[in-house]
């Protein structure tokens, strides 16, 4: 039996990153091999350059095809930005069989149905999660097939983008001679990773501070129930501490990896040696102001769209941190404070790595998603059949 390979292709503003997997036969999916390239042509999550980016995927590949002796043919990979949002819609059909028992056919009809709303021309929809089905009134149903019933209704949330990001993602995997076997939404990728049935059933916010946005997913009840992008992420406090320190932003950079740490209390001085320059010379203090100043408002949006959803403190699971930006020291401790819930680091889920770099975790998402069915939609009549072959074969429109 030929083993089964799945590799994802994580298109980020700071890196991009490739990671090959194979199905083991317990069920876990075990790294092959993995490699991360500094990004070009990506601008706060979505792609603005794709020669650029054809350019390192091409060399992502040798590299990981060199360390897991695997061949990569086709990707799951992501799609990012801010231009990502979240249409919830509604569905409403007649039972088709004459005895009123719901079947498949009707499941599908009703969620085809939920999906006929207006976007405008350069926005289509990427990922449609059923919320509840609703028959004859009663609502809070997860699996309608074979209920009896005359009316049957669907909530959904539909996950939507901008088309000509969209195309210069796909169009960039193309070029690398890769195909695509299916493209996640950035907030979604992580949550794959990270997160067990349990904590989605509880109710958990999964937040991926990338480096030129932040991702925020939001589960409960098992069912996907919110989520967002926001345009801002690490690089922004490398931008705070170059201005703050009145240095270069590769120095920052440097000062922000080597001492940025979060609830800082003292004025211990720090050197940092430059070369042909003077040493910069800062207190722990001020440098962890500035780190905090802007972590600070990376929570007050989480914080503020939890609101909006209702569930500002409400999350028993709490908050699972994943991204580059969530590698700086002290970040959980300052996230409880921020957040007022329970916050943690993810780690990987049925994954076998010897990699648990918190940056690495959506690519690691990325493979779960490819392995099969889509693990964060809960509802198992999510989109239909003929819909997803639709989705499958517009990508294929961009083949040269």
């Amino acid at each position: 039996m030929k083993p089964y390979i799945v590799t994802g292709l994580d298109i980020g503003t700071h890196s991009i990153k490739m990671v090959v997997a194979q199905k083991k036969e317990e069920g876990d999916l075990e790294v092959l091999g993995m490699a991360e390239e500094v990004s070009a042509g990506v601008r706060k999550g979505a792609v603005v350059n794709p020669e650029e980016v054809t350019r390192r995927i091409v060399s992502l590949k040798s590299r990981v095809e060199n360390a897991s002796s695997q061949k990569v043919r086709d990707v799951v990979a992501n799609v990012g930005g801010s231009h990502i949002f979240v249409t919830p819609s509604h569905g409403i059909v007649a039972v088709s069989r004459a005895d009123g028992s719901i079947s498949q056919e009707d499941v599908d009809r009703v969620l085809q149905a939920a999906q006929a709303f207006s976007l405008p021309s350069n926005k289509e929809i990427l990922e449609v999660f059923s919320q509840q089905f609703i028959v004859d009134g009663e609502d809070s149903i997860k699996e309608p097939a074979g209920m009896k019933g005359v009316r049957l209704e669907a909530d959904v949330l539909a996950i939507c983008g901008f088309s000509p990001y969209i195309k210069s993602v796909s169009d960039a995997i193309l070029a690398a001679d890769l195909g695509i076997e299916d493209i996640v939404p950035s907030p979604l990728m992580a949550a794959q990773a990270v997160l067990t049935p349990q904590q989605k059933e509880l109710g958990v916010a999964v937040v991926d501070i990338g480096s030129g946005t932040t991702d925020l997913a939001v589960f409960e009840e098992g069912d996907l129930l919110y989520v967002t992008t926001f345009p801002v992420g690490s690089v922004n406090i490398t931008n705070d501490i170059a201005i703050g320190l009145r240095t270069e932003p590769d120095i920052a950079e440097q000062v922000k990896i080597e001492f940025g740490k979060l609830g800082t209390k003292g004025g211990k001085m720090m050197k940092v040696e430059i070369p042909d320059a003077p040493p910069l010379t800062f207190s722990q203090k001020f440098l962890s102001h500035i780190i905090e100043s802007r972590m600070r408002e990376i929570f007050q949006l989480v914080t503020r769209d939890l609101k909006k959803i209702s569930k500002q403190g409400m999350l028993p699971g709490g908050v699972v941190l994943v991204g580059g930006g969530a590698k700086l020291p002290k970040i959980v401790d300052f996230a409880k404070k921020e957040l007022k819930l329970p916050v943690k680091i993810g780690t990987p889920q049925g994954v076998i790595s010897l990699q648990s770099d918190a940056a690495f975790l959506g690519a690691l998402g990325l493979i779960g998603a490819g392995e099969g069915e889509f693990q964060g939609k809960g509802a198992k009549s999510e989109m239909p059949s003929q819909l997803l072959s639709k989705l499958k074969k517009a990508f294929k429109v961009f083949i040269p």
